[in-house]
C-alpha cells in the first residue's frame, strides 16, 4: 500500500511540541523526517518526564519514526552538511523565534533564492508578522490571550487551561495542513512557499461558536462548565455511580430522551424548543438527574444508545486507552525501543486513508545524532534513492 508522503524529505529543526507534532504526523503519512538537533543537548523534551529506562516517554511518543542528526549551524563543517540536506529536502520546519533563522543565513528569503522548490514551514507563538511577532509564547499564553481560557471552566470561577496542550497541537495541525497545501501547489508551479503558522492564530480559529455569539449578541460568553451555551440538554449528568454525558442536540432527540427517562416534558412549553430549554436549563437538569441518580451510568448509556441519543461515559485516560472503539480504530500503538521490542504506548494516526497501511507499531524515537552515518550515506547516494529508514517501515 502507498503512503501519500512517500518520497518527501522533511528537515525538522523544531523542538518541544508544536513542530514535532507536525513532523510526527508527516512521518505517519510516509515522509522521511530528519530531526536536526543541537549537539549534546538535542530537543528539550529529551529531558522531560516521565522516564522509562532513563529515556523520556514524552519525547519518544512525539518523535517516533524519525531520524536524528546533531548539527551546530554556526560551525562551518556542520553548515556544509546542513546545506547538502537542504539540497535534497522538500520541506524544512522550524519553530524558533522569528529572526533566528535569518541570523544563521537560513531564513525564508535566503533559502527560497537558493532552493526555489523548498517549502519552508514556520510555527511560532505570534507568527512572523505583526507588532508582537518577536514575543515569546507557550501554550498557556495563547490559550489565555485568544479567549479559549475565558470560556473554559465552571461559571463564576476562575478560567482554566484546557488540559491538553491545544495551543501547540492545533498549531501543529495547521502547520501540516499548510505544508500539504504548499506541496500540492508546487506540483503546479514548481516553486515552494513559506507556511507561517502562529499558535495564537490557531486558537482564535477554533473558537467558532464563541465568535458567533460575541459578534451577534455583543456580549462575549463566559465559562459554562460542561454545558453547551446554546444547546440543551448538552452536558454532564449524575448517575448512581458517577457522571456521564447527554447530548440531545435537537427536539427529536430530546423527545427520545424523555421517553427513555419517562419524563412527560417533550411538549411542556418550558422545554418543547431548544431556546426554551436553554432558558430553563437548570430546572431541566434537576428533573433529569432526579431520574438518572437511581441507576448506574452504564445503564443509562445503554438505554440512550439503544434509541440513538448521543451519550457516553466520562472516562479517564487509562479507560480511554482500553476503549473498544478506540482500539478497533488502531488508535493505540506500540512504539518500539532500540531493541525492536515494544516499549511505549502512543496515540495512533487518526488519519485513515484507504490506500495507506496503518501499522500497529512505530519505529523507535531516534537517539541524539543516532542516524548520522546513515544520513551521510544517503546524502552520498544518487538523488531519488530512498533511505533505509523508509524502506523498512514497520
Amino acid at each position: 500500500m502507498t503512503q501519500p508522503l512517500e518520497g518527501v524529505t522533511v528537515l525538522d529543526l523544531t523542538h518541544v511540541l508544536a513542530g514535532p507534532f507536525a513532523s510526527m504526523t508527516m512521518a505517519d503519512l510516509g515522509a522521511h523526517v530528519i530531526k536536526v538537533e543541537r549537539p549534546g543537548v538535542g530537543d528539550d523534551t529529551r529531558a522531560f518526564p516521565p522516564f522509562k529506562d532513563g529515556e523520556s516517554a514524552y519525547f519518544a511518543t512525539i518523535n517516533h519514526s524519525k531520524q536524528s542528526i546533531a548539527l551546530d549551524l554556526k560551525a562551518e563543517g556542520d553548515r556544509a552538511i546542513f546545506e547538502r540536506l537542504l539540497a535534497r529536502a522538500d520541506v524544512v520546519l522550524e519553530n524558533y523565534r522569528p529572526g533566528t533563522m535569518e541570523k544563521l543565513g537560513y531564513g525564508w528569503d535566503d533559502l527560497h533564492a537558493r532552493y526555489p522548490r523548498l517549502i519552508y514551514g514556520a510555527v511560532s507563538g505570534f507568527g512572523h508578522s505583526g507588532p508582537e511577532a518577536l514575543k515569546p509564547a507557550y501554550d498557556m499564553v495563547v490559550q489565555a490571550r485568544s479567549g479559549v481560557m475565558s470560556i473554559t471552566g465552571e461559571a463564576g470561577r476562575d478560567p482554566v487551561r484546557v488540559g491538553a496542550s491545544i495551543g501547540d497541537i492545533v498549531a501543529g495541525m495547521y502547520l501540516v495542513q499548510g505544508v500539504m497545501g504548499a506541496l500540492m501547489a508546487r506540483d503546479t508551479t514548481g516553486r515552494g512557499q513559506k507556511v507561517d503558522v502562529a499558535m495564537l492564530d490557531g486558537q482564535l480559529a477554533i473558537l467558532e461558536h464563541a465568535i458567533a455569539l460575541t459578534t451577534t449578541t455583543g456580549t462575549p460568553p463566559g465559562p459554562t462548565g460542561a454545558r453547551h451555551p446554546s444547546i440543551t440538554p448538552f452536558e454532564t449528568f449524575h448517575a448512581a455511580d458517577g457522571l456521564f454525558v447527554i447530548a440531545a442536540g435537537n427536539d427529536a432527540l430530546f423527545a427520545k430522551l424523555c421517553d427513555v427517562l419517562g419524563l412527560p416534558l417533550a411538549n411542556d412549553p418550558r422545554f418543547a424548543t431548544n431556546p426554551a430549554r436553554c432558558e430553563n436549563a437548570r430546572t431541566l437538569k434537576r428533573l433529569i438527574e432526579a431520574i438518572t441518580l437511581d441507576r448506574p451510568k452504564a445503564y443509562w448509556v445503554e438505554k440512550l444508545e439503544s434509541v440513538g441519543v448521543p451519550t457516553g461515559p466520562i472516562q479517564n485516560v487509562a479507560e480511554a486507552l482500553q476503549d473498544r472503539q478506540i482500539l478497533a480504530r488502531n488508535m493505540v500503538v506500540d512504539v518500539l525501543g532500540a531493541d525492536g521490542v515494544p516499549k511505549y504506548l502512543a496515540a495512533g494516526n487518526p488519519i485513515k486513508l484507504s490506500d495507506m497501511d496503518d501499522p500497529k507499531t512505530r519505529r523507535p524515537a531516534p537517539l541524539l545524532d543516532g542516524d548520522r552515518a546513515e544520513i551521510l550515506t544517503w546524502l552520498d547516494a544518487p538523488a531519488g534513492d530512498g533511505p533505509s529508514a523508509r524502506k523498512n517501515k514497520t
